[in-house]
């Protein structure tokens, strides 16, 4: 069951990336619309020195897996190879062998809204099985890690960067539809993942919270609140566990769950705004603004029992 498990999120990384490709070369590159990350570097190394995006994509990202191997455990690091090299693969297929002919100069609102589309699907089907296409969420590891800096923050500033030099081979036009696509992308992501862009809340019933706070706190770098609770029918003390993690890092979150405790109850919610440790500059403990956040929700969850 395990194998066929990681075979399926393989599968469905390989798609991603094939419909992340086909976006970026007929309507990104067509068209001469930017895009953020490693991704929008490899478009200038295109458009400026036509240097073929499947080449260069390989070529910045393998510095980045020496540099951040140790951050990914090891299923995640596989995924991310995985996404990475597919991208490329694909990149070449659809420039070469499989080619369209989807010019839309003279429409580029709509090649903007057909970028974001597959761009977005592709990554938000990558996101959802585990996977990475490596790039910016790579650095913003590292730097989270080192330095503390919120990763969501860190990939914002680095999409904002490429996006902003790639204004070398951009005209104004082209720049507005750019962020167009990139916004329409987004939204896409955060359909497929079925939540939020930027976070998402998780609620843990389990009889193993304490291993599981550990856990989480050790392996994804979040913190975790423990709420005192009780059973309205059976009058059994618990803990329950509060976090927020990034989109990205749900996967994983569920994944160890289901592998420490396969009878814990979890419930996923929304979160439309976030900040403190790990989503923007750390003002106060995240502990503190994760309780004060749950306020309401816990005064009716935590007399709850977990469903048999």
């Amino acid at each position: 069951m395990k194998l066929n498990l990681q075979t399926k999120n393989m599968l469905f990384i390989l798609l991603g990336a094939a419909i992340y490709a086909f976006g970026l070369v007929n309507f990104n590159m067509k068209n001469t619309l930017a895009e953020g990350g490693v991704t929008g570097l490899t478009l200038i190394l295109y458009n400026l020195l036509k240097i073929d995006p499947a080449v260069s994509n390989i070529v910045l990202n393998i510095p980045l897996f020496f540099a951040g191997w140790r951050f990914f455990r090891r299923n995640e690091f596989i995924y991310t190879l995985v996404g990475t090299f597919s991208l490329s693969f694909f990149l070449y297929i659809f420039q070469h062998w499989i080619t369209f002919d989807f010019s839309l100069r003279h429409d580029l609102f709509l090649a903007a809204l057909f970028a974001g589309a597959f761009i977005g699907g592709g990554l938000g089907i990558i996101f959802r099985y585990g996977g990475t296409t490596g790039g910016s969420d790579i650095v913003a590891r590292i730097t989270h890690k080192k330095y503390g800096w919120a990763m969501s923050k860190t990939m914002l500033i680095i999409d904002a960067a490429v996006i902003i030099l790639s204004i070398c081979y951009l005209d104004y036009r082209q720049m507005m539809y750019t962020l167009v696509g990139v916004f329409v992308g987004a939204k896409m992501i955060d359909i497929i993942q079925k939540g939020a862009y930027s976070a998402k809340a998780i609620m843990i019933f389990s009889r193993k919270s304490h291993v599981l706070a550990e856990q989480i706190i050790k392996l994804l770098d979040r913190s975790v609140t423990l709420i005192d609770g009780q059973g309205g029918y059976t009058k059994r003390k618990m803990n329950v566990l509060y976090c927020v993690v990034s989109r990205n890092e749900v996967f994983r979150l569920k994944s160890l769950i289901h592998e420490l405790d396969p009878d814990a109850f979890v419930t996923v919610n929304d979160v439309h705004e976030v900040f403190g440790e790990g989503f923007a500059k750390n003002d106060v403990e995240t502990a503190d603004w994760q309780a004060k956040a749950s306020s309401q929700q816990t005064e009716q969850s935590t007399k709850t029992d977990k469903p048999q």
